[in-house]
């Protein structure tokens, strides 16, 4: 039969509310009793019970990732994958559980979401910056319930928590690798033109091309699909042109390792003749050949963020809303590495 608080207060000689004020960190209560309490637990073999004591204390000890299960595609993204174990890392490591629920029909009426917030199911939720809903935060907003944002939420109609990777320092970062290791006619190549974060990397990379007395012309930004064969063909088009690029940043490994397919389709030697860096460090970067020098993006780290500031909101309804951007760094490989330019 297992042991119960009971028989702990009785072995260590203090009564059961004492043992209790020491299991939920509440009181002041002196080391000296604390040690006896926790010598009596170890001796009996006694491991709280947690559904219980999360029950009186109205709290259930667990935070919510909302995602959106339509997108097939995220669930093989290393980025996402990523920050999910960051994310259940802090939360272990501070006694929560993790819950991962659906958003993508989460607003509109009594969501499933709601219902988790409103019902108590859960203490907090993170939110990505895709699935936000400005009428929905403005609920949130007003029933103070804590929330986190993965993303840069500046826009947003109320105060909110949130963590993202500074996409201008990392588009400012691959530009000025680019133009020290002598590249000039430098491209973007971007499979996307409408997610603030690439907004933000090409804003950084026209910004560091401008102080450096490049113009930064919009025809050298290219948007297009995230399909190897696509940036065959499109990189090909443009190394055929007068404006041939010398250099291409490219928004993902795809896109990348297309860029590399065609230089050498055109006969050109890499990284001498042609250069080319991509952000986010994954396995194609590291396989390649050549491999790719990368942006590197600590999406676990993000992931700790968003985790930790959440629970800080539930630990301290007073706590200040936080917004914190992480910093990135130049992992440089073989498809950038021939010797630096003075600029």
């Amino acid at each position: 039969m297992s042991s119960t608080i009971k028989d702990v207060a009785r072995l260590a000689g203090v009564s059961p509310s004492t043992v209790s004020r020491v299991l939920n960190q509440k009181g002041t209560i002196s080391e000296d009793t604390k040690s006896r309490i926790y010598q009596a637990m170890d001796q009996l073999k006694y491991v709280p019970n947690d559904i219980a004591r999360n029950f009186a204390n109205g709290s259930p000890r667990t935070i919510a990732l909302v995602i959106d299960v339509a997108d097939a595609g995220a669930y093989a993204n290393s980025f996402f994958n990523n920050s999910i174990f960051g994310i259940e890392t802090a939360a272990h490591r501070n006694g929560y559980s993790l819950m991962i629920t659906n958003g993508s029909e989460a607003f509109g009426g009594i969501s499933g979401v709601e219902r988790l917030i409103l019902g108590k199911k859960v203490d907090g939720v993170i939110f990505p910056i895709s699935l936000v809903n400005q009428d929905f935060l403005r609920k949130i907003d007003e029933i103070h319930f804590p929330c986190v944002i993965l993303g840069k939420a500046d826009e947003c109609s109320v105060d909110m928590s949130w963590v993202d990777i500074n996409n201008i320092q990392a588009g400012t970062i691959a530009a000025r690798h680019m133009l020290r290791k002598g590249y000039k006619r430098i491209f973007f190549l971007s499979d996307s033109g409408e997610d603030a974060f690439n907004r933000d990397r090409i804003y950084g990379y026209s910004r560091e091309l401008s102080a450096n007395g490049i113009p930064t012309e919009e025809q050298r930004v290219i948007h297009i699909d995230a399909d190897i064969n696509q940036a065959v063909e499109r990189i090909g088009e443009l190394l055929a042109s007068p404006d041939a690029p010398d250099g291409v940043i490219c928004s993902s490994d795809r896109l990348a390792l297309g860029a590399l397919r065609a230089a050498v389709k055109a006969g050109l030697k890499v990284p001498d003749g042609f250069g080319c860096l991509s952000f986010d460090r994954t396995a194609v970067t590291d396989l390649s050949d050549p491999t790719i020098t990368c942006i590197d993006v600590d999406t676990f780290e993000l992931g700790i963020q968003a985790a930790e500031m959440l629970i800080e909101q539930v630990e301290d309804p007073m706590s200040s809303m936080r917004q914190v951007l992480l910093s990135t760094k130049i992992i440089e490989r073989q498809s950038t590495a021939h010797q630096e330019h003075s600029q």
